[in-house]
C-alpha cells in the first residue's frame, strides 16, 4: 500500500491564503488544557457541591463519560475526519479537516484540537447530554466526557512527539502509527484501541 505521508519533519504548510485563518490553524499543544481543565473542575463542583450528587453517583457517571469519550473519539475520526467528499472542493475540505494531518504528521502546531473546532463541540456535546440525562446527571458525565477528550488530545502529541519505553505506551503509539504509514482504512482510535477490535477495525497481524 502507498505510504500516506509527505514529510516526516516537525514542519508545517500553509493552509489558508487569509493571514487570520491561518493563525487560527495553529495551536500548542496545552492550549486544550488550559481551555479544558477549568470546564472540568467547575463540573465536578457543581455536580458534588451544587446539586449534590453522591460520590459513588459522580464516580459512575464521570467514568461513563470517558467511555462515551473513546466511542466518540473512534466515530469522528472514522466517519468525519476521513470523510472525504467528491470534486476539488471536497478534497479540499478533507484536507483542512484531516488530510493535512496525514501529509504532515508530525506538525507539532496541529496535533490538537484547535479552540474553533473544540469549543463548538464541547458546546454541542453538553447539550446533548443536558437533554438525554438531565443537568445534575449531565454535570459528571459531562466532566469525564471532557477529561476523555483531553487525553486523547495529549495522547496523540505525544504519540509524535514524545519517546516511549513501557509496553503500554509503545503499543498504543505503534498502533497510531500503522494507521499513518500502512493503512488508514483501520486504526482510527487513537487514545484506546479498544473500539478497532470492536468494529474489527484493528490491524491483522501480518499487517504488523
Amino acid at each position: 500500500m502507498a505510504k500516506n505521508f509527505v514529510s516526516n519533519k516537525d514542519e508545517t504548510v500553509r493552509m489558508f491564503k487569509n493571514d487570520f485563518l491561518e493563525t487560527l490553524s495553529h495551536i500548542h499543544f496545552t492550549v486544550p488544557l488550559f481551555l479544558f481543565i477549568p470546564v472540568v473542575v467547575y463540573f465536578l463542583h457543581k455536580a458534588v457541591f451544587i446539586f449534590g450528587t453522591g460520590i459513588p453517583s459522580v464516580i459512575f457517571f464521570f467514568i461513563s463519560g470517558i467511555c462515551a469519550w473513546t466511542l466518540t473519539e473512534y466515530l469522528l475520526h472514522r466517519f468525519v475526519f476521513h470523510w472525504q467528499p467528491r470534486g476539488k472542493t471536497g478534497a479540499r475540505i478533507h484536507f483542512i479537516f484531516h488530510g493535512v494531518h496525514h501529509d504532515y504528521p508530525n506538525d507539532s502546531k496541529r496535533l490538537v484540537m484547535v479552540p474553533t473546532v473544540s469549543i463548538p463541540l464541547a458546546t454541542m456535546f453538553y447539550f446533548l447530554f443536558y437533554y438525554l440525562l438531565g443537568e445534575q446527571r449531565s454535570a459528571p458525565f459531562f466532566a469525564g466526557f471532557i477529561s476523555g477528550y483531553l487525553f486523547y488530545d495529549m495522547t496523540h502529541y505525544a504519540i509524535h512527539h514524545f519517546n516511549f519505553r513501557s509496553k503500554f505506551w509503545l503499543e498504543i503509539k505503534h498502533h497510531h502509527m500503522l494507521h499513518h504509514y500502512q493503512n488508514m482504512n483501520l486504526g482510527y482510535g487513537v487514545s484506546s484501541k479498544f473500539w478497532d477490535i470492536i468494529f474489527r477495525t484493528t490491524f491483522k497481524k501480518k499487517e504488523k
